[in-house]
């Protein structure tokens, strides 16, 4: 299997290069050159097996230059109960008839980007050797908050690699930013950066395709987002294994449809449950669900993607997004791998802030997807609605996919079985949370107290990984204006 560039489609690597490499170096992002198929009766045979062996058997038809030892070395690695507080790696709770939340928040840094980012040092690593680099390989991450952690959690002391963070200064919950400035390690480097996401992402992007800084050193760069390769084909893995543990269980009939609905702000998540359907497994409508930063709605309703408007902080920031890079990759798909039409939407985005797709693209692109959107007001009426209806306490992001959800049945009267990704632990965001549960803390509150009342009102154990952060000293205080990340960058790393 060899991988494509969005951009220049003439680009052929093998999956560790694309791995290692993390962005193709005119700035588009890797694709695999045909998207492989997986038969009713491989899901049927998946059946029985641990997360670890499903994961395998998934990247198996992904990473062809991985050895089956490799790959197992990788999966067996990451997918344990020392990293994961349960053996399922991932759980389902039966929310109510025919929906469910897949919890994606049970590994060390309580989101569902450690799904990805326990294995990504694995791929990696791995990458690197099979490559023969004898470089250091340096990971630059931009985080709308959790991201950040569960990179610098997965990448900490592993050899041969330093990891720099950025994070909007103003931008994430003091329980992500307190997880963030006090991460061990002596690879690690995490910095604020006064604007929001989308201004860390772009000046992450930014380095990755200047060749006076790629080029100093000795060192390669790559990234822990999901523009990297290794870090979304994990993600294909828990819709495959959600849908072959709901039929075990006797939820649904293997063949029977499954929508799923994914709270999302740069369009990763969702985009690994496109791949799953792509590949066979019987998936219904992908239900993508924005806060008020609902660049993605109004572009799945519209066709016109503008990122020129206004940008609100929200409750649930890891999705305050206006540029959603992974739009990218199912743009090239559903355009038949245009990699001239990408060029010119994506430099009329990066130079205009807007793009508009063809009405034969717009008519795939409402096939396959449903948008929706609600506000801070609506995501504290629907925690405070799932807690006294069902007893179920949910973050502040998994709310806004409910919501959605609800408002998506009662336009379309579709009765269809529904997974619900749910992506952070409430623990994460304890004051939204309690506010929407009537238990408002007093400003100035401390926000362990705020840990320990969520716990006694919900009853739900305190995540280990967050309650040791009470006692850890803060490594990173330090802040910078946007324009100044690269030089930031070759400073820490002895570049100037």
């Amino acid at each position: 299997m060899f991988y494509k560039s969005t951009r220049d489609s003439s680009i052929r690597v093998e999956s560790a290069a694309a791995i290692a490499k993390g962005i193709s170096e005119e700035g588009g992002l890797f694709v695999p050159e045909s998207i492989p198929s997986i038969s009713m009766d491989e899901l049927k045979s998946l059946a029985g097996m641990n997360y670890a062996q499903r994961a395998a058997f998934v990247f198996s038809k992904y990473l062809t230059d991985y050895t089956d030892a490799e790959l197992r070395y990788c999966t067996e690695s990451a997918y344990t109960t020392k990293a994961f507080d349960t053996e399922n790696i991932a759980e389902i709770a039966h929310l109510f008839e025919g929906t469910y939340m897949l919890e994606l928040w049970h590994g060390p840094t309580c989101a569902f980007k450690d799904m990805a980012l326990q294995i990504l040092p694995y791929f990696l690593t791995t990458a690197v050797k099979k490559l023969n680099m004898d470089k250091k390989v340096v990971i630059l991450v931009a985080t709308s908050g959790d991201t950040g952690k569960a990179a610098l959690e997965g990448f900490k002391d592993v050899p041969g690699t330093e990891i720099m963070v950025f994070y909007p200064v103003e931008g994430v919950s003091d329980m992500q930013k307190r997880q963030m400035v006090t991460q061990e390690g002596e690879n690690v480097t995490v910095c604020a950066v006064k604007g929001n996401f989308d201004d860390c992402q772009s000046g992450v992007k930014k380095i990755f395709t200047d060749h006076t800084v790629l080029e100093k050193g000795g060192m390669t760069f790559s990234s822990a987002n999901s523009i990297n390769w290794g870090r979304l084909v994990p993600q294909i893995v828990y819709y495959v294994s959600s849908y072959v543990s709901l039929a075990e269980s006797g939820e649904i009939a293997y063949g029977d449809l499954l929508n799923v609905v994914v709270p999302t702000g740069n369009f990763g998540n969702i985009l690994a449950a496109y791949y799953a359907k792509m590949m066979g497994v019987p998936l219904g409508k992908l239900i993508c669900a924005s806060n008020i930063n609902k660049v993605l709605t109004d572009f799945i309703r519209t066709g016109v993607y503008n990122r020129n408007r206004q940008f609100y902080p929200t409750t649930s920031p890891s999705m305050d997004i206006l540029i959603s890079s992974n739009l990218e990759r199912l743009l090239y798909l559903l355009t038949g791998e245009d990699d001239a039409q990408i060029r010119e939407w994506f430099t009329a985005l990066a130079e205009k802030g807007t793009y508009e797709v063809t009405d034969a693209v717009k008519a795939k692109l409402t096939e396959q997807f449903y948008g929706g959107f609600c506000d801070d007001a609506e995501t504290k009426a629907t925690i405070a609605e799932l807690y006294q209806k069902y007893g179920y306490t949910c973050d502040t992001h998994t709310a806004v996919a409910v919501k959605v959800y609800e408002d998506y049945r009662k336009e379309t009267g579709d009765t269809t079985k529904t997974l619900i990704a749910s992506t952070a632990s409430p623990f994460k965001f304890s004051a939204s949370v309690l506010d929407a549960l009537g238990k408002k803390p007093a400003d100035g509150t401390d926000e362990y107290d705020m840990v320990e009342l969520l716990h006694e009102v919900s009853s739900m154990e305190i995540p280990q990984s967050l309650a040791a952060l009470k006692t850890k000293p803060r490594r990173f205080d330090g802040s910078i204006d946007k324009s100044e990340m690269q030089q930031f960058v070759l400073q820490e790393l002895h570049l100037s």
